[in-house]
């Protein structure tokens, strides 16, 4: 991770440190991570965004600086690379001149230098401006932006288009869902909870089109997995076969199909769709019997699948769509789309809804579209079941939720 000079002296790293000319002179610049005061030296920790740097403090001057800068107080030290087998990366920096560039920083509400943050997920939550900072607290946002990086990538390579479409729209993008309704120069407007009817648009113009980006829902979950807004990552492309023509992955994801999913977990034949619990048992299963933390569940009755989904051909009752479970969690949604104009039509009518509202999602449609699906990831989850967290929202930089709305 290289630095790029500004200006004066150029700046080194804490990762760079060990590649530093041993004698030679150092620029460190970040936070002050920990203060060891002994008998006859100081060590102070700094932290930047590469990692830690060790600095020797023997001079009086110095060491009243120091002593000044709590921890979190932003620095700058420049002095002598020297080598040290127990100093982080084999090297430290001696001979220090310390200056401050903050103001002496507040107390944070825990120690950051600890390897574990010592509080609850309500106070964690209530200062994630500073306990982002911590190490392993940072390191799950890095996963995350990590898999961002590498749904654009993967998705480049394959000919996708990124798109960014409206996230204040004039209506619910799927029938009954809960939206977050605003005033939008006096008249109602809603933020999106989804995407769906405009990347099936820019599918009749790039064929293959992908978003990154936040949505909104309006539902009062208060559980671990659930958040009134999170990141969601969209694909959709067009001229497939049917719903399971998807990029080749490493491995073999196993497949059930819905009906047998509720017989593996003794559910009622009748029922709409799997429960949390559900998910959970079959989890399990695929992890005991595949040795796969992944399941694809496929065929989710027609009834709980948004009007645009695809029917199963010869069998009306299930779609053509699936959830992928990632080690108990639903993860992923998709499947193929409707994509005759006239089946849209029908379909809006049977669900009791006038096309009229429709008219300008069903405009693509009426001009030519080819058959095609997508999918979504919730990126939030995903960090989540990667990291084991308990909670979705210890992977979230700002969760919202039912009960929170700041910091």
């Amino acid at each position: 991770m290289p630095s790029v000079p500004l200006a004066g002296a150029a700046r080194t790293l804490a990762a760079e440190l060990p590649h530093a000319t041993p004698g030679g002179q150092v620029k460190i610049e970040g936070w002050v991570h920990r203060r060891r005061v002994l008998a006859t030296v100081t060590f102070l920790i700094v932290r930047d965004r590469s990692g830690l740097a060790q600095v020797v403090v023997r001079d009086p001057q110095a060491l009243e600086t120091v002593r000044r800068c709590g921890e979190e107080t932003v620095v700058a030290v420049t002095g002598t690379a020297t080598p040290n087998p127990a100093a982080p990366g084999g090297v430290e920096v001696t001979q220090p001149r310390i200056t401050a560039l903050s103001d002496p920083a507040q107390t944070p509400p825990a120690e950051l230098w600890r390897p574990a943050l010592d509080a609850t997920l309500p106070v964690l939550l209530d200062h994630a401006t500073v306990f982002w900072r911590h190490p392993a607290q940072r390191a799950r946002w890095e996963l995350a932006a990590a898999s961002l990086a590498g749904f654009r990538s993967a998705l480049d390579g394959l000919g996708f288009t990124e798109i960014q479409t409206p996230k204040l729209v004039p209506s619910a993008t799927e029938s009954g869902a809960s939206v977050f309704e605003v005033d939008y120069f006096g008249r109602p407007a809603y933020l999106a909870q989804s995407p769906q009817f405009y990347k099936q648009a820019m599918v009749g113009v790039f064929e293959r089109v992908y978003e990154t980006g936040p949505v909104f829902r309006a539902e009062p979950h208060d559980t671990a997995r659930h958040l009134a807004e999170y990141v969601s990552l969209d694909a959709e492309t067009g001229f497939i076969g049917d719903h399971r023509d998807v990029p080749e992955v490493p491995g073999q994801i196993p497949v059930i199909h819905f009906r047998d999913a509720l017989k593996l977990v003794g559910a009622p034949e009748d029922q709409p769709d799997l429960a949390p619990a559900h998910e959970q048992a079959i989890g399990r299963w695929a992890a005991q019997t595949y040795d796969s933390d992944f399941i694809a569940v496929e065929g989710y009755p027609m009834s709980k699948r948004p009007f645009y989904t695809h029917p199963q051909p010869g069998d009306g009752r299930w779609s053509n769509s699936f959830d992928l479970i990632f080690r108990g969690l639903e993860l992923v949604t998709g499947g193929q789309r409707l994509h005759r104009h006239s089946d849209y039509v029908a379909a809006i009518r049977a669900h009791g809804e006038d096309p009229a509202a429709y008219a300008g999602y069903l405009e693509a449609f009426a001009h030519g579209m080819p058959p095609h699906g997508g999918f979504a990831i919730g990126l939030e989850r995903w960090t989540a079941r990667l990291t084991r967290a308990d909670n979705i929202r210890e992977v979230t930089l700002f969760p919202r939720d039912l009960h929170r709305l700041t910091p």
